[in-house]
């Protein structure tokens, strides 16, 4: 064959040559191996030519026809968006109130001209700033502004950065409540801790597949969706505009612990329809590797049991009831008895065994006071503190202050849980602890799944729903940014996605998408303790405190000659060091001296105005020699 081409290619270089009248090459071979003189034979050249072109296949026009209908198929299958009633005036104003740019504080008003829904109020973490806060809400000055609107609150699952606001919420305005019967009962409980019994009345527990009518405008069906806790749900909102799919968060596990798999198939319903907007959950959107199952982590989990040879102290989230729920039949299984130890973790586990989510018999809990008498090997305790919260059981046991369990050297702590970004130094702290009393930590890659959607999960998700309109929600920007990109491969052109920011009103109806206007939006701070809100100027004196430290003026002032009856008394805190006390004191008192000196005429009698006044012209000082802007208390009295 290699012959064969080299004499084509060799008769194609004779054609473009021209003709020099050469004798033909009487040396040339057929290509088997004949030694016949090719000049023997008249126009054997055009001959080979002709023999050695390809003829063209004939065409079946029959079978092109269909080749364009297949095709024509395929883009109505990958853009049903003609299925949208483009003639409708209808519109749906979406408006997130927290939940974007930060991970929690989930919460969203869908809005028609007449009428409003929530979807989800969650609460979120303070940073290390905000001194004395220990939750943080959204602000809910829109809410206000609409509340006549509102039909009803939809909630998507039970964690506490979708509803960990509720009770706070309803202290202040109450409306009907639709959710699957986990995210229903953990409410349900918060009411309860906040003296909101009554307000249970407001719930309404919905059946997942189902298509319920939310006020005039709304149709909702909760469907299935597998994620890190229990009874999550992703929502198909219906109104007049068109169908806008919120996935709630979500991962897509084939392989849950309870079996109950994502319901694909009402994605891919809705999706063939035709949906107007897609809103999905962005956590994740850096990942290029599939979520694992979480059933995955049961192999290690096993392997830690079976290797222990004291007591098993496992920590993860108090809302991965099936984490937990994997852990207790290890220790089931290797012959220990479980302690929960931990608020949250045994209120949450005490809900999962009413209603039947999970199921053990009531002989394998015993209470934290019996495990000091139980064999070390016989026991596995499941607590909170996976974070390196300061007051959660773990931290407490790694500091010898819990009141039943202290770390032994035989201990294996198992922390089942990834660090939030921002709490690496919490638990490095607590590990430096379980480690200085002996025991042994493991936090394995293989121990610990996530619950949110990676790039695969995400393109799965995009390319079920098909939408028209795409907004990522649900993380800092960056996650978002990329979702974006992500959805423009599975085919969203990027003129249909929009980045939202909280506050950001965007507007969708079935002709375009586009952000209206801006409302009122931010966080209020909450102290723990009492279950009150912290005014923001505390806070913020709060934060200068620590910064910048505070300085405190006692003076007397004669009224007639405007000098100072005596030494004013100084105090500081943050400032100076005590053994430069004596010498800081001498400059505020030059500095009032110099300012009485000159003071305005009238000033003396005006106490406020000579206080303000007094406040910045030490405030410049302490600025010029120091850098800082401390907190400035002056009290003049005036005689």
């Amino acid at each position: 064959m290699a012959e064969e081409n080299q004499g084509n290619a060799k008769a194609s270089q004779e054609q473009t040559r021209p003709n020099n009248n050469r004798k033909p090459n009487n040396n040339n071979r057929k290509p088997n191996g004949s030694n016949q003189n090719s000049g023997s034979r008249p126009n054997n050249k055009n001959k080979n030519k002709n023999r050695h072109r390809r003829q063209p296949a004939p065409t079946d026009e029959n079978l092109k026809s269909f080749v364009a209908k297949n095709q024509d198929a395929h883009k109505q299958r990958l853009n049903p968006h003609y299925k949208l009633d483009l003639a409708s005036k209808a519109k749906v104003r979406i408006t997130p109130l927290g939940g974007l740019g930060e991970i929690g504080g989930n919460i969203a008003v869908f809005e028609t001209e007449k009428e409003a829904i929530l979807i989800d109020v969650g609460m979120s973490f303070p940073d290390e700033t905000m001194h004395g806060v220990d939750i943080l809400i959204p602000d809910f000055s829109y809410i206000r502004e609409i509340r006549k609107k509102i039909v009803g609150i939809i909630i998507t699952h039970a964690h506490e950065d979708h509803i960990g606001a509720m009770p706070y919420l309803f202290k202040e305005m109450q409306f009907p409540v639709y959710g699957t019967p986990l995210p229903l009962a953990m409410i349900g409980n918060k009411f309860d801790e906040h003296h909101l019994k009554e307000h249970k009345k407001y719930f309404n527990p919905i059946v997942k597949r189902q298509v319920y009518k939310i006020g005039n405008d709304f149709e909702i069906e909760w469907m299935h969706m597998t994620h890190s806790i229990l009874d999550s749900s992703s929502l198909a909102i219906t109104t007049d505009a068109g169908t806008i799919i919120h996935t709630g968060d979500f991962k897509i596990d084939h392989t849950p612990v309870d079996g109950y798999t994502a319901d694909l198939h009402r994605l891919a319903y809705y999706g063939d329809k035709g949906v107007l907007c897609l809103l999905s959950d962005s956590t994740n959107s850096h990942n290029p590797i599939p979520t694992p199952s979480e059933l995955s982590v049961a192999p290690a989990l096993d392997r830690v049991f079976a290797k222990a040879t004291g007591r098993v102290i496992l920590s993860t989230f108090s809302s991965n009831i099936h984490r937990v729920y994997q852990a207790i039949q290890y220790g089931i299984k290797y012959g220990r008895k479980v302690c929960v130890i931990g608020r949250s973790m045994e209120r949450n586990i005490e809900i999962a065994l009413q209603y039947d989510y999970i199921r053990f018999p009531k002989n394998i809990f015993v209470d934290a006071d019996e495990v000091t008498r139980m064999n070390d090997k016989d026991v596995l305790i499941v607590t909170t503190g996976s974070q390196g919260e300061a007051n959660s059981a773990l931290f407490r046991m790694s500091i010898g202050e819990h009141r039943h369990i202290k770390i032994k050297p035989t201990d294996l702590i198992v922390l089942s849980s990834r660090a939030i970004p921002g709490n690496e130094g919490s638990i490095s702290g607590m590990l430096n602890h379980l480690q200085r009393a002996g025991a042994k930590v493991a936090m394995d890659k293989d121990i610990h799944v996530s619950g949110h959607a990676s790039i695969e999960e995400q393109k799965l998700m995009l390319r079920l729903v098909n939408p028209k309109f795409f907004l990522p929600v649900h993380g800092e920007y960056n996650h978002v940014m990329k979702h974006k990109e992500t959805g423009m491969m599975c085919g969203v052109p990027e003129r249909n996605i929009l980045l939202m920011t909280d506050g950001e009103q965007i507007e969708v109806a079935p002709k375009y998408m586009r952000k209206v206007k801006t409302v009122k939006t931010g966080k209020t701070y909450i102290d723990n303790q009492n279950n009150h809100q912290i005014e923001d100027d505390i806070v913020l004196d709060r934060q200068k405190l620590a910064s910048d430290g505070v300085v405190m003026l006692v003076a007397e002032v004669c009224e007639k000659d405007s000098k100072m009856l005596s030494k004013p008394k100084v105090t500081t805190f943050g400032i100076v060091p005590d053994k430069q006390d004596k010498h800081f004191a001498k400059e505020m008192e030059d500095i009032l001296e110099v300012f009485l000196t000159n003071i305005k005429s009238g000033l003396i009698e005006n106490p406020r105005a000579l206080e303000n006044d007094i406040r910045q012209v030490v405030r410049k000082h302490i600025y010029r020699k120091m850098k800082k802007y401390p907190l400035i208390v002056p009290h003049i009295l005036v005689h």
